[in-house]
């Protein structure tokens, strides 16, 4: 893995997001998926969060948390809290959380196809966002919907167009223009370029970044994808099992990878200097989240475990003070010494 060089831009250290303690499950009739656990995050002004994990890790539930849009029931959010911009998400009523989704806070959904109405057009969907939010006329609401609309790329001409006269990549434009609306100081960007080919994807990625610097916003950018991570990130989550199993700066994660994990997750990327080399795949599969064990959830699969991981509850260790890892094997004073074997 190449060096990454940290962004050197110097950001306000205003904070967006206080995550605590945050545990979401989803109350089943005859068991209980325990999707996220005891996590903890803060994001500042500015800054772009990269989340990344496995399908099912727990990325997009802690996101609907954040909005408080967890489906009820089968979801609960069992412990923590949650601010944005100051507010506590969880303690605000139905009609104080309308204001602020959309507003304070945006999402962008994974797949641009089914987060758009087929029956109104483009120009409607923008602009009703803007109606709801703000004090304005709907004169004023149609001409900032084409401003945004030629903010990311699409010429205002195609307003009254519908979505399906749009193109999968123009579609996605669309969502992030009535995402961007009304100025969010934090976004949350669930995969939203999966759907999208190689070309497009650069493109819309650029265009996030320009506009986090526009809008002076905060970003969770929820992903698998390591490349994008290194291309448009600031900060790195991985989860795994609903745990926040290692997080920091760029920089960091990528150039002082510490847990297992995150270890495994790069030397299963390509080598691109040597193409004939192996892929180095992690072995097994992540756990059934209604059968967590009391100890490592990856200690099945994990390379340096021993056997009291699996019964021995998580420790996080603290390298500096962004850099955190969730691994009780850095209490013994060998463990260093056998990653470096292996």
């Amino acid at each position: 893995m190449s060096e990454v060089r940290e962004n050197e831009k110097t950001v306000d250290d205003s904070l967006v997001l206080d995550i605590q303690d945050l545990t979401v499950h989803y109350e089943l009739e005859d068991e209980t998926v325990e999707a996220v656990n005891h996590i903890s995050l803060q994001l500042k002004k500015k800054r772009i969060l990269g989340l990344v994990g496995e399908t099912g890790a727990g990325k997009t539930s802690t996101a609907l948390a954040i909005l408080n849009l967890l489906p009820n029931p089968p979801g609960v959010i069992k412990s923590g809290s949650i601010r944005v911009c100051g507010n506590d998400m969880l303690k605000l009523s139905q009609k104080e959380l309308e204001s602020i989704r959309g507003s304070s806070i945006s999402m962008i959904f994974q797949d641009p196809m089914t987060s758009l109405n087929p029956v109104y057009s483009v120009g409607e969907q923008i602009a009703e966002s803007i109606e709801l939010h703000e004090d304005c006329t709907k004169a004023e609401a149609w001409e900032k919907a084409e401003e945004m609309l030629q903010l990311v790329g699409i010429p205002k001409e195609r307003i009254h167009e519908y979505p399906h006269q749009f193109s999968g990549g123009m579609k996605q434009r669309v969502v992030i223009a009535i995402a961007l609306a009304c100025n969010p100081k934090l976004l949350l960007a669930d995969e939203p370029t999966t759907a999208l080919d190689v070309t497009i994807q650069a493109q819309v990625l650029d265009m996030m970044c320009d506009l986090k610097t526009k809008f002076d916003m905060a970003m969770i950018f929820i992903t698998h994808d390591l490349g994008i991570v290194a291309q448009i990130c600031d900060e790195v989550a991985v989860m795994y099992a609903g745990r926040i199993i290692e997080q920091g700066t760029l920089r960091e994660v990528f150039n002082h990878t510490k847990h297992p994990y995150t270890e495994g997750l790069f030397n299963s990327l390509p080598d691109i200097e040597n193409r004939e080399a192996e892929l180095q795949p992690i072995q097994g599969m992540m756990p059934d989240p209604t059968k967590l064990p009391e100890g490592c959830a990856f200690a099945p699969r994990c390379p340096y475990a021993k056997p009291e991981c699996i019964n021995t509850p998580q420790k996080e260790r603290s390298f500096s003070e962004t850099h955190k890892v969730l691994c009780s094997a850095y209490d013994d004073p060998t463990f260093r010494i056998r990653r470096e074997e292996c």
